[in-house]
C-alpha cells in the first residue's frame, strides 16, 4: 500500500470528526468577530493555536478583560490533556525523526488522536502508519482553519448563531467514536467514573475538573486492569 494511500484513507476516516468540528469552527469564528477580534486576529489563533477548547476559553476571558496572565494559565491547563494523548501515542511515534514528529505533535488534538489511536492499536506503524496519521492531521486542521474564517467572516450575519446549538455536533461525533472503543470494564468504569468527576468538579476554576476527571479515570482503569492480571509465578515470589 502506498504512502498517498495511507494519507488519502487517513483523510477518508476523518469525515467524521470534519461533521463535528465545522459547526463548532463556525461558531467560534463568530464569537471572535463579536468579540472584537479582527479577521486576521481571530484566523491567526486557529492557524497559530489551533485549539478549540482553549480558543473558546480565550475568547470568553478576553470579553471579561482578563490579563493575558490569566488567559495564558487557563488555556495551559485546559491542553494538558494532551499530554495524555502524547503519551499514549509515544510508543507508534516516538521512532519517527524529528521532521515528522514536530509537525504530528503540532496536529494533535482530540479528534485526531480519537482517530489515529485506533488504528495503532490495529494496525501499528504497519505500512508507513505516520502516513495515515497525517492525512488525519491535515483534514482536521484544514477543516477547522476554513470554519474558524467563515464564521468569522459571516458569523455576524447569522443571529445568535451560537445559540443554534451546533456545537452538539462535536458531543454527538465523540459519542459515537468513544462508545463502541468501550471492550472492557476497566474502560467502562474509567469512561463512567471520568464523566462523573468531570460533572461534580465542572465548577472548579481554570477548567482544572478536567484534569481532574482525566487522571479520575486513568487510575480506575489502571486499578481494574491491574486486579484482571493474573500474577505470574515469578511476580508472587
Amino acid at each position: 500500500m502506498s504512502r498517498l494511500q495511507q494519507f488519502g484513507y487517513g483523510c477518508r476516516d476523518s469525515l467524521a470528526m470534519i461533521v463535528g468540528i465545522v459547526p463548532f469552527g463556525l461558531i467560534y469564528g463568530a464569537l471572535a468577530s463579536l468579540a472584537g477580534l479582527t479577521l486576521w486576529q481571530a484566523l491567526g489563533m486557529s492557524l497559530l493555536v489551533y485549539a478549540g477548547s482553549a480558543q473558546f476559553i480565550a475568547i470568553s476571558l478576553l470579553t471579561l478583560g482578563s490579563g493575558s496572565l490569566v488567559i495564558l494559565l487557563t488555556t495551559f491547563v485546559v491542553n494538558l490533556r494532551h499530554v495524555l494523548y502524547s503519551a499514549a501515542l509515544q510508543p507508534y511515534v516516538g521512532g519517527l525523526p524529528q521532521r515528522w514528529r514536530l509537525p504530528l505533535a503540532f496536529g494533535l488534538t482530540d479528534e485526531t488522536f480519537a482517530v489515529v489511536q485506533r488504528r495503532y492499536l490495529a494496525r501499528g506503524m504497519a505500512d508507513d502508519g505516520q502516513w495515515y496519521h497525517a492525512g488525519v492531521a491535515l483534514a482536521l486542521y484544514l477543516s477547522w482553519v476554513s470554519s474558524s474564517l467563515v464564521g468569522a467572516l459571516f458569523g455576524q450575519s447569522v443571529p445568535n448563531l451560537a445559540g443554534w446549538g451546533l456545537d452538539f455536533a462535536m458531543l454527538a461525533t465523540f459519542i459515537g467514536i468513544v462508545v463502541p472503543a468501550l471492550r472492557n470494564q476497566p474502560q467502562i468504569a474509567a469512561a463512567l467514573v471520568a464523566s462523573a468527576v468531570a460533572l461534580l468538579c465542572h465548577a472548579w476554576p481554570y477548567k482544572l475538573g478536567l484534569m481532574a476527571a482525566a487522571l479520575s479515570g486513568i487510575a480506575i482503569g489502571v486499578c481494574l486492569e491491574r486486579l484482571q492480571t493474573p500474577v505470574s509465578k515469578g511476580e508472587a515470589v
